[in-house]
């Protein structure tokens, strides 16, 4: 046990009849072939959501207190909740200013660590400044990869 976090990405893909994009049309019909879904889809408004898992922490709660108290209104209750991409580059330049710092006291007034029963360490120790080059190299990868029309979503487990 311990805490686990998600970072999703999501889009919607429309299969109407109505949509001109043909390139949408064919990625909805290889998609509901490939998870054999054709009796199943609604007929009148046929679509397919897609998830991807772009993004996982363990235990690295100082990011999980983040997304907290930036994303989820202080709410720490394991619901997904919605991330807007300015948001995620706001993570990125936080934890690269952090990082940059390597000092205790930015960290602890940037990127404060929380406490828990399974959250970890509270320690700002090599293993809090691992995580840190952890998430950088996360959200870089998926701030230049992941569409710019696709959502984020973030998701704890404790």
């Amino acid at each position: 046990m311990g805490l686990d976090q998600y970072l999703y990405a999501k889009d919607y893909v429309s299969g109407s009849r109505y949509s001109t994009d043909e390139k949408e049309k064919s990625l909805y019909e290889k998609l509901l072939e490939a998870v054999n879904a054709q009796e199943f889809i609604y007929q009148d408004l046929p679509s397919i959501q897609m998830q991807v898992k772009v993004g996982y922490w363990r235990k690295a709660n100082q990011i999980h207190n983040w997304f907290v108290t930036n994303v989820q209104d202080g709410e720490d209750d394991c619901k997904e909740y919605y991330v807007p991409r300015e948001s995620l580059e706001d993570l990125l330049n936080t934890c690269r200013e952090v990082l940059l710092s390597k000092h205790p006291d930015v960290a602890n007034d940037l990127l404060p660590v929380a406490s828990g029963f399974f959250f970890g360490s509270t320690e700002i120790d090599e293993w809090y400044w691992a995580q840190l080059e952890d998430t950088i190299e996360q959200i870089s990868r998926l701030l230049k990869t992941v569409p710019s029309d696709w959502d984020f979503y973030y998701q704890s487990s404790w």
